[in-house]
């Protein structure tokens, strides 16, 4: 055999070793993504910081949830986005809970909030990922945060008072890798135990906001992804 089918065969040895381990790797290996964020993942604890369950019960029942709430350290923000890996569909998640900010409600309706994630702190279950999150796709040494600020208010109805699930959508300015567009979030918001939860999903066109697309050799992603948050929120 010459020397360039030689070559030809290890080529497509090397190749058949490639996609035959990454199949293993994502099909018998690697855990499944987790899935979108939901209300069950909020802890089950009671908060650090107001009144007594005693008096959170008479509260919730009474409908009283104005004033001022910040958030829990079991608040959750991170990115969800499909990617092909050698031929295997994978979903890439990452997630921090490094995320603050405050809400104000005045009756009913929140009519003030604002956030920021913590971009330097997002992981995801792939060191590799996380380098190229953090490097090209994010550039979080200059762009360390993402924020959102609510501009319009958000009338939670007297069923959220009482401790329903209510539907709202959220429009505000959010900022991602210093570019900064309005924005309408569509969120599910509840009250239990004393504490405002809060869970929604945004979908982000990467070029809208001129992130890179995360696409390179080997691994092809869409050109849009999912900013998921799942907030809990404590009296301030």
């Amino acid at each position: 055999m010459t020397k360039l089918k030689w070559l030809a065969v290890i080529g497509v040895a090397v190749v058949a070793l490639v996609v035959g381990g990454t199949w293993i790797y994502i099909n018998v290996i690697r855990d499944d993504a987790p899935p979108p964020l939901a209300f069950d993942d909020a802890e089950d604890t009671s908060p650090t910081t107001g009144s007594s369950s005693a008096d959170d019960s008479s509260e919730q029942a009474d409908g009283g949830i104005a004033g001022t709430w910040v958030t829990a350290d079991d608040s959750i923000a991170g990115y969800r986005v499909n990617e092909i890996l050698f031929g295997q569909s994978v979903e890439a998640v990452g997630r921090t809970n490094d995320v603050d900010g405050t809400m104000t409600i005045d009756g009913t309706t929140v009519t003030a909030a604002t956030f920021e994630i913590d971009m330097t702190t997002v992981s995801s279950d792939e060191s590799r990922r996380d380098g190229q999150f953090s490097g090209p796709i994010m550039s979080v040494d200059e762009f360390p945060t993402a924020t959102f600020e609510l501009t319009e208010p958000i009338d939670l109805g007297p069923d959220a008072a009482a401790g329903s699930d209510v539907a709202v959508e959220a429009t505000g300015e959010l900022t991602l890798r210093g570019t900064t567009q309005t924005v309408t979030i569509p969120l599910e918001a509840r009250l239990v135990d004393g504490r405002v939860e809060v869970v929604g999903a945004y979908e982000v066109v990467f070029a809208d906001w001129g992130i890179p697309n995360p696409s390179r050799p080997g691994i092809d992603t869409e050109d849009q992804g999912i900013l998921e948050v799942l907030l809990s929120f404590e009296r301030g």
